[in-house]
This record gives structure tokens, C-alpha cells and sequence, in this order.
């Protein structure tokens, strides 16, 4: 069973920067294109970023590109979000999500097949 465990939420100022970090356990890591969604309370969850299994190919939600970067080390199973120049509307539950695949990653939630249990990021005005 794939159990995936985020970590490096916080609260942050805005202008301020994060890292989240996601480990994937129980399978092999590199078959898994790996995507970062967030949910503001009382919105939608929404795409964030996502990464290809090799880690070549990269997409990043409009408001995000720019400001964060995905990155993925195989080795050590574990997919990263770097972002920076944190803004209140960054604020939200982060989730990473793995997408068992030969294809490509995907910015569509309901296509990935495991997730994290969120890590919270709050960042203040």
C-alpha cells in the first residue's frame, strides 16, 4: 500500500518562502508522476503543481508559476515544493499526490491514486 507523508508546513510571512516535502512509501517511487494540490478553507481543492516521473517535465498552476518549483530526487522517494514570495492567498492545506503511470503527470486531481494527509500553510499579511 502507497502511504505518502508531507512535511514543512507552517506559518510564513507573506513575502516569506516554504519548502514541503512529500515521501512516498510502499511502492516504487519512480513509477509514479507526483502532482501538489491545495485547498483554502471553504474553496475547491486546486492544482498547484506536477512532475513527470523522471522529474523532466514540470506545470505549474498560473498563480504559482513563477514563484515555486517542483522538484523530485528518486532516490529518496521524495518529491519537494519550493515556493517563494508567499502571498495570505497562498494559505491553505497542501497535498501531494502520486499518479500511477506510463504517461505523463496530470493537473486533474481525480486522476491521481494516493494521497497525503495535507500539511498546513499559513501564511500572514
Amino acid at each position: 500500500q502507497v502511504q505518502l507523508v508531507e512535511s514543512g508546513g507552517g506559518l510564513v510571512r507573506a513575502g516569506g518562502s516554504v519548502r514541503l516535502s512529500c515521501a512516498l512509501s510502499g511502492r516504487t517511487f519512480s513509477m509514479y508522476a507526483m502532482g501538489w494540490f491545495r485547498q483554502a478553507a471553504g474553496e475547491e481543492r486546486e492544482f498547484v503543481a506536477a512532475i513527470s516521473r523522471s522529474g523532466g517535465r514540470t506545470d505549474y498552476a498560473d498563480s504559482m508559476r513563477g514563484r515555486s518549483t517542483i522538484s523530485r530526487d528518486n532516490a529518496k522517494a521524495t518529491v519537494y515544493l519550493q515556493m517563494n514570495s508567499l502571498k495570505p492567498e497562498d494559505t491553505g492545506v497542501y497535498y501531494c499526490a502520486a499518479k500511477m503511470t506510463w504517461g505523463d503527470y496530470s493537473v486533474q486531481g481525480s486522476e491521481y491514486d494516493y494521497w497525503g494527509q495535507g500539511t498546513q500553510v499559513t501564511v500572514s499579511s
